[in-house]
C-alpha cells in the first residue's frame, strides 16, 4: 500500500527542518562559545584605558615570550598601569635580572606595583624591586637575597658501585668541579668567585631600589627570609596589602581612575578561533598529565635549573 504523496511531502519536510534545526542549534552552540570565551581571546574596548595584570608565578627562568610581552606594554598607550602579581621562590639568576630590567623599562612607561601573595623570594623578590611599590600580605615570605650554587659529591657512591669517570678537558678549570670529587682549590675559589659577582650585583640594587645604605643592605642579604610584617620594618617591602590596596595607591598616589578593568596580559592567552580547541587541547593535556603525575608521585612539574640560581630552597618540585 503506497502513502498518499502529501504524506511523503510532509515527512520529507519534516526531516528537512529537523535537519535544519540541528545544523541551527550548533551553531547557536558554537557562537555561544565564542562570545563567552571571546573576552580571553578579544579583549573588550580595544584602545580603551586599562591595568595590565603581569603574572610572575613558579620558578623565574628567561623567557622571550614573556620579555616580547613585556615590551608590547611598554608601547601600550592604553596602558594606564602594570600590576605585577607574584608568587615564585626565585629562580635562574639570568632569569631575575631579566626581569628586573624589562620591570624597569616599564615603570619608565607606565606606574607599576608589585604584589607578592604567598612568597617573593630571590629572583623573585629581586623582579619585584624593579617595581615602584611593593606590597605585600602580612604573613607572605619575602627577602632570601643572595645567590647558590649547589654541587653534588657522588664520588663514594661512584666507587661502591664501580663506575670511574674520565675526561680530556682544555683547562684545569674546565667542566670543573667533577662529579665524582669535592669543590675545593682553585675549583672552588672560581665557583665562589662566580657566585660573589652575581650577589653584589644583587646587593647593589637592593640598596638602590629600597633607599638603603649598601651595609644596611649587606646585613639584610645573609639568604634570611622574613615575613611581610618584617619587610616593611626593615624597608624591603613598602606596605602589607593586595591587589585591592594596589588599586587604591594607584589612584591616591598616581590618579589612575580606580574603575579601570584589570587584564591579565601574561600568560598570554591564545588568540583568535583557534582559542577554543587550543584551549581544550591545553586543559585536557595537563589536566591528564597532572593527575597521571600525583597517581605515580612524581613532581607535577619540573623546569630544569642549570648554572646560578637565586632560589629561596631547591625543590625536586622545581
Amino acid at each position: 500500500m503506497h502513502e498518499p504523496a502529501s504524506d511523503r511531502l510532509a515527512a520529507e519536510t519534516y526531516r528537512r527542518s529537523r535537519g535544519a534545526w540541528r545544523i541551527f542549534a550548533l551553531v547557536a552552540v558554537a557562537l555561544a562559545i565564542l562570545v563567552g570565551l571571546g573576552r580571553f581571546a578579544w579583549p573588550e574596548g580595544a584602545g580603551a584605558p586599562y591595568i595590565a595584570r603581569l603574572v610572575i608565578d613558579g620558578t623565574i627562568a628567561t623567557d622571550r615570550a614573556r620579555l616580547a610581552a613585556m615590551e608590547a606594554l611598554v608601547k601600550d598607550e592604553s596602558v594606564a598601569a602594570v600590576i605585577v602579581a607574584i608568587n615564585s621562590p626565585g629562580g635562574t639568576t639570568a632569569g631575575g635580572e631579566e626581569l628586573y630590567e624589562a620591570l624597569t623599562r616599564l615603570r619608565a612607561a607606565h606606574p607599576t606595583v608589585a604584589v607578592i601573595d604567598e612568597l617573593g623570594a630571590s629572583a623573585a623578590y629581586m623582579s619585584a624591586i624593579a617595581t615602584d611599590r611593593v606590597l605585600a600580605r602580612r604573613l607572605s615570605i619575602v627577602g632570601s637575597i643572595g645567590v647558590l650554587y649547589q654541587h653534588v659529591n657522588a664520588g663514594k657512591l661512584l666507587d661502591t658501585i664501580g663506575v670511574g669517570l674520565d675526561k680530556v678537558a682544555s683547562g684545569p678549570l674546565k667542566a670543573e668541579p667533577d662529579i665524582n670529587e669535592p669543590m675545593e682549590g682553585p675549583a672552588r675559589d672560581s665557583i665562589a668567585a662566580l657566585v660573589d659577582d652575581s650577589f653584589q650585583w644583587f646587593v647593589d640594587i637592593v640598596a638602590e631600589r629600597r633607599n638603603l645604605e649598601r651595609a644596611a643592605a649587606l646585613r639584610l642579604a645573609d639568604g634570611r627570609i622574613v615575613t611581610g610584617r618584617v619587610g616593611v620594618q626593615n624597608g624591603l617591602i613598602d606596605a602589607i596589602g593586595g591587589e585591592r590596596e594596589a588599586l587604591d595607591w594607584l589612584a591616591e598616589a598616581r590618579e589612575i581612575a580606580p574603575d579601570l578593568p584589570v587584564r591579565t596580559v601574561w600568560p598570554l592567552p591564545s588568540g583568535g578561533i583557534d582559542f577554543i580547541g587550543t584551549f581544550l587541547g591545553s586543559f585536557l593535556g595537563s589536566f591528564l598529565g597532572e593527575q597521571a603525575r600525583i597517581a605515580l608521585g612524581m613532581p607535577q612539574r619540573t623546569i630544569p635549573l642549570d648554572g646560578l640560581v637565586s632560589l629561596w630552597q631547591v625543590d625536586a618540585r622545581f
